[in-house]
């Protein structure tokens, strides 16, 4: 029955989330660990709450399509009933640490910054698939999770450094990514059959008689969002820390950066390259890039401090962990 739950909060990146607000107090040069669970709990927490929302609120769509074949509510495994109850205690757990946050720093203006990252994933998990830029309400609804956990540390929002602001912006970049592309392209067949609006179709995406049919419009924006990603990893090594004369460790880390940001064009290339429609494959695709992805973050704030490179491993080891203990697949999580 645990494994039901777990697929439920769609685990398999729900340590992604969870580090988002340690993302933000870490640009802000906080590294206490005590503080920095917190925080995780608090992102974790948060991440259950919308997506067993967003399941809840797909039911009907999920039991007529492939992918929600294997949820717990589709499967019966988990009631409705059960289903609500966890996901408001999940949201009323999340506010209550951060409570407890906002009372050891004697700043309670993060809790608003909070509320309305918790507002941006309610709204989307009422407009996904009607609402054709839904993904933009996410990405900002991730945007202020980062923000929140920064503004812990600053205290207000003027304080926060231009660090953290880019930190918060990487990941609006990320998730777009995800969503338009990774999500755009392993529901394309099922969002066409239910009618869904999203960005994909919007752009030519189709199925027919299994082959898939990306346009170039659709190719060229996803090479874009990644070339923005690159330009924007690199930023604050120009316009924060100085580079005029590099240590051995910096060109250490931009090696790390540029083999890493390199390689994430090989599974976006792939995955835009298919020739037929297999979900399967697809999704091994997200989850290569997905690993990729998340890495670049922590090796980038490893200039303020190298011990943040730790963070590297936690999105790709929480995915790889919970596909093999709950799905038996190393990157292909059935629920997603």
């Amino acid at each position: 029955m645990i494994r039901e739950y777990l697929k439920l909060a769609r685990s398999y990146n729900a340590v992604l989330t969870g580090i988002s607000p340690v993302m933000g107090a870490v640009a802000m040069a906080q590294f206490e660990i005590q503080y920095l669970c917190l925080l995780f709990l608090v992102g974790f927490l948060g991440h259950t709450y919308g997506f067993i929302l967003n399941d809840l609120l797909d039911y009907k769509i999920d039991k007529f399509s492939v992918a929600g074949r294997d949820r717990p509510l589709v499967r019966g495994t988990i009631s409705m009933k059960k289903a609500w109850i966890l996901a408001f205690i999940s949201l009323i757990a999340a506010f209550i640490i951060a409570a407890y946050v906002a009372v050891l720093t004697q700043s309670y203006f993060p809790l608003v910054v909070l509320v309305i990252s918790a507002f941006f994933v309610t709204l989307y998990d009422l407009t996904s698939k009607k609402f054709l830029y839904a993904d933009f309400i996410i990405a900002t609804a991730i945007f202020f999770l980062i923000l929140y956990g920064a503004v812990t540390v600053a205290g207000n929002i003027y304080q926060v450094t231009k660090l953290a602001w880019i930190v918060c912006i990487l990941g609006v970049i990320q998730v777009l990514y995800m969503q338009i592309f990774a999500g755009g392209l392993k529901d394309v067949e099922n969002d066409l059959k239910m009618g869904g609006k999203t960005i994909a179709i919007k752009l030519g995406v189709r199925v027919e008689d299994g082959f898939l049919k990306i346009s170039l419009s659709y190719k060229t924006l996803g090479y874009i969002i990644q070339i923005i990603n690159l330009f924007v990893v690199f930023l604050p090594f120009f316009i924060i820390w100085n580079i005029s004369n590099p240590t051995i460790f910096e060109y250490f880390q931009w090696s790390l950066l540029i083999i890493i940001v390199l390689s994430m064009f090989v599974p976006t290339h792939k995955l835009l390259s298919m020739k037929r429609f297999e979900r399967s494959k697809a999704i091994k695709l997200i989850g290569v890039y997905y690993v990729f992805n998340f890495a670049i973050v922590p090796i980038m704030l490893m200039s303020l401090n190298p011990w943040a490179g730790i963070l590297v491993f936690f999105p790709g080891l929480g995915f790889t962990l919970s596909n093999i203990i709950i799905h038996g697949t190393i990157l292909q999580p059935k629920t997603m």
